[in-house]
């Protein structure tokens, strides 16, 4: 459910982009517009990293909610500087912004739109009962803001490539200690005790992934269909 997702958004991304290049003709503008489209998602985002820091005693620097273009072409929404210490606390610094997308499309999809009766209904074989519910979603109070809010805090919650700088090491260690345990003989132990758990939590996480993942998908195609039909109509692209 990762994975799709991180294509999801890029591609995602680039539409809107697109989309707003040949609507406006001007960078800057698409720039500001891009980033009031994802502000939820990259307050959020930003706000998880300060907090997680305060949270693990690290210090912070400066914060900066304004969007910047970056020598190599990419686009910085935000961010938050932090001081460099461990990987553990480092890593978890950066998984904040994950943690906290995840918490909120948990919150905006369970309670707000109840997509979760949805998937039970669905699980069980009753597809017209699905599609019927999935009709009467939009009729819900405040659906469309909650779906907006889903759709640019998961779109935005994907920890950036200065977030992972601690991953790698920190997952050797785990990777380390894990086989380590494995051939001191706890191997029976954690597939009774923690692989439940485990199991419980990824398909947990998996769902939240998979919802967001629906999210853009349903987004994805109306701006793909206005993306070829403007560069139809200008009889130009964007490169």
């Amino acid at each position: 459910m990762l994975l799709p997702l991180v294509f999801l958004q890029r591609l995602l991304h680039r539409e809107i982009q697109a989309v707003l290049v040949l609507l406006t003709r001007n960078v800057q503008l698409t720039i500001g517009l891009f980033s009031i489209l994802f502000f939820p998602g990259v307050f959020l985002h930003e706000l998880s990293h300060f907090f997680m820091a305060k949270i693990l005693r690290v210090r912070t620097g400066k914060i900066s909610l304004i969007p910047r273009a970056l020598p190599d072409g990419r686009l910085q929404m935000g961010y938050v500087e932090t001081e460099r210490t461990d990987i553990v606390r480092d890593s978890l610094i950066g998984l904040a912004p994950l943690i906290a997308g995840a918490l909120f499309v948990a919150y905006a999809g369970v309670y707000q739109l109840q997509v979760h009766t949805l998937w039970n209904v669905l699980r069980n074989g009753q597809i017209e009962l699905f599609w019927m519910g999935l009709g009467l979603l939009p009729t819900m109070q405040d659906f469309f803001l909650w779906f907006y809010l889903t759709f640019a805090v998961s779109s935005a919650m994907m920890p950036s490539e200065s977030d992972r700088h601690a991953w790698l090491p920190l997952g050797i260690w785990v990777a380390a200690l894990f086989a380590l345990a494995i051939f001191s003989g706890a191997g029976t132990w954690m597939l009774e005790n923690l692989a439940p758990l485990l199991d419980k939590f990824l398909n947990t996480v998996a769902l939240l992934f998979g919802l967001s993942n629906v999210v853009h998908v349903i987004l994805l195609f109306p701006f793909f269909v206005l993306h070829r039909l403007l560069v139809y109509i200008m009889q130009v692209d964007v490169a």
